[in-house]
């Protein structure tokens, strides 16, 4: 049989026989309440990272935050060393409830985390980059901070966190010292529910992304929103559902027969055969968009989530702007221009379309002074107001632009909320009741993320 080469699927994986799961807690008496992740964002790639401490004897990790993914993976090539890893074997119960898994039969190296015989399989993806492989999955300790304030610790420890080892290739798109991605999307193994099944408790977390030379945070868990001075964001945040969409947006491929593979030094048995499963990314009901209070005309079909899975609106912490399909784009960027007619056009800086001299474009405690852009969730009473530090680029040339980006004609998704939207707001996403918290602008209420705290 031939050496294939590492394998490397753009945009998608191959797909293995469907089991259908439902979660389940397993409640851990005297746990903690909650864990956090400490977020800082990249300058370089505008990539979200954090920092938490794995393996035995324990290292820390730096990884980048994705909303979307199938559970955490990690380089095991380079260096993986630890005492108490221990692979899933192909029949064990998380690799049935695993709905593509694989199985890794047959190990042509030497023993390590990477390379383990009847271990389960699975399919680790840089959504930054859109490339997968394949790897083994294994487990081992992972300790996250139960504070954040004054600084991160004391540590809580998982002593069997199941996550997916990664090749050394698979880390090229991400930010320097990157070593993999941590998932916090709605899957059964993503951080939010293996976190929550581990400690015991509640099925949520909430992300506050940081700008830049800033810190933020995720907590997962029953944690109050506390931030300085004295700002308890709890109580007051608006909520909306979070949608499902019925088919996942990653395409999948087709196996009709059971196919052997090597993936570096392992030998991949595959079963399979055609199937959709939902999407575990998070999408809100968005009903319409409205610039200084005026109604945005777009086409209400492009918001809906047809039955193959296209349209709609998602949140993405790997996209760095928000993304918008093209008569959507050209809809808000007139509608923004109309507002903006009195202030001096600069040439366009890509990838953005609609830019200003930042001269000419004048300054308050909510970013630059600039049309609100209203994202309207369900309906008027579930407002998004975006102000002008969360819409607005400044480039290096000095210009201000729109950061909105233009998707084409037939993307994927017609919406995508992207981090620099995200900024200093809090997001709440609440898995047992299905729903998105978000508060406004944080600023606007005299704090920031870098003010959270905890402990």
């Amino acid at each position: 049989m031939a050496r294939l080469p590492p394998l490397a699927v753009a945009s998608g994986a191959l797909l293995l026989l469907f089991v259908s799961v439902s979660p389940c807690r397993a409640v851990a008496g005297g746990g903690p309440s909650s864990v956090v992740l400490p977020v800082s964002k990249d300058d370089a790639t505008q990539q979200y990272v954090t920092m938490f401490r794995q393996r035995t004897p324990q290292v820390p990790v730096k990884a980048v935050l994705d909303l979307a993914g199938t559970m955490l993976w990690v380089d095991c090539d380079a260096g993986y060393v630890s005492s108490s890893y221990a692979g899933v074997r192909c029949g064990a119960k998380p690799c049935r409830l695993l709905k593509n898994a694989g199985c890794a039969i047959t190990c042509l190296d030497a023993v390590s985390a990477g390379c383990l015989n009847d271990t389960c399989s699975e399919f680790p993806k840089n959504t930054a980059t859109s490339v997968s492989t394949a790897g083994n999955i294994i487990t081992d300790v992972l300790s996250l901070p139960t504070t954040f304030r004054p600084a991160p610790g004391p540590l809580a420890t998982a002593p069997a966190f199941l996550f997916t080892c990664g090749h050394t290739f698979l880390t090229q798109g991400l930010a320097d010292g990157a070593t993999g991605m941590v998932s916090l999307s709605r899957a059964r193994f993503a951080l939010p529910t293996q976190l929550a099944d581990t400690f015991g408790f509640s099925r949520k977390f909430a992300l506050c992304l940081p700008p830049a030379s800033a810190a933020g945070v995720v907590v997962f868990g029953d944690a109050p929103y506390t931030f300085q001075p004295g700002v308890d964001l709890s109580k007051s945040l608006i909520y909306t559902p979070l949608l499902v969409n019925p088919v996942s947006t990653a395409p999948y491929g087709r196996k009709d027969k059971t196919t052997k593979y090597f993936i570096g030094e392992t030998t991949i048995q595959l079963k399979g055969h055609v199937w959709r499963e939902k999407s575990t990314d998070y999408f809100v009901g968005l009903t319409g968009i409205k610039v200084n209070g005026h109604t945005v005309p777009v086409n209400a079909t492009l918001l809906a989530i047809d039955k193959k899975g296209v349209g709609g609106t998602k949140l993405s912490t790997v996209s760095p702007y928000t993304v918008l399909e093209r008569s959507i784009h050209q809809a808000v960027t007139d509608a923004f221009a109309k507002e903006m007619a009195a202030i001096p056009r600069a040439p366009a800086v890509e990838p953005f379309k609609l830019c200003y001299d930042g001269r000419k474009v004048g300054s308050t405690r909510v970013g630059p002074a600039v049309p609100t852009i209203e994202l309207v969730l369900q309906s008027t009473a579930a407002s998004w107001v975006v102000f002008g530090a969360n819409s607005m680029v400044a480039t290096k040339g000095g210009a201000l632009c729109l950061g909105v980006v233009d998707a084409g004609t037939e993307p994927q998704t017609s919406v995508v909320i992207g981090g620099h939207m995200m900024e200093d707001n809090l997001l709440e996403f609440d898995l047992e009741a299905s729903r998105l918290g978000f508060s406004s602008y944080l600023p606007s209420r005299q704090t920031t993320c870098n003010n959270f705290r905890l402990g």
